[in-house]
């Protein structure tokens, strides 16, 4: 007879880190540029491919300097490959309260910009935690294995 354990263990493949990355940053335009270049050296010395990770980290890490600003809070970059070859990017900030719903990514400019399109587009999956309170945690994903 199976155990809850047993049956959970068969049914959930275990996403293992190979590979952790998390820095804290400053919530200024300085911050997301850092963000974006310590993201690419440290995929860079994984030897991961730097597109199109790059360019979602600067979307992040922009978005939440631009919307997840809270005066005297910085937020934070963090970089995880799992098993089977998927990197997850996720960016951190003090706003819970303001986050963008999955699948609103707007195509107009006018009120938010593309930011959260390209993520879309550029990402096999995104989304966003309401976690740890009072954070978001706005998260993307790329499977290594499939060309972009």
């Amino acid at each position: 007879m199976d155990t809850l354990s047993d049956v959970n263990q068969e049914t959930v493949a275990p996403r293992t880190p190979l590979h952790r990355f998390t820095v804290p940053l400053s919530a200024t335009r300085r911050g997301a540029r850092l963000a974006r270049l310590l993201a690419a050296e440290q995929l860079d010395a994984w030897g991961l491919p730097l597109d199109p990770a790059r360019l979602i980290v600067a979307e992040l890490a922009a978005n939440a300097v631009v919307h997840g600003r809270v005066p005297g809070r910085g937020f934070r970059l963090t970089l995880t490959v799992t098993t089977p070859a998927t990197l997850r990017i996720e960016v951190t900030d003090p706003r819970g309260e303001k986050a963008p719903a999955c699948g609103s990514a707007s195509p107009a400019p006018a009120e938010s910009g593309y930011g959260l399109l390209l993520v879309e587009e550029s990402a096999d999956d995104w989304g966003v935690l309401s976690k740890p309170f009072p954070c978001k945690t706005v998260w993307a994903e790329l499977e290594l294995g499939r060309p972009q």
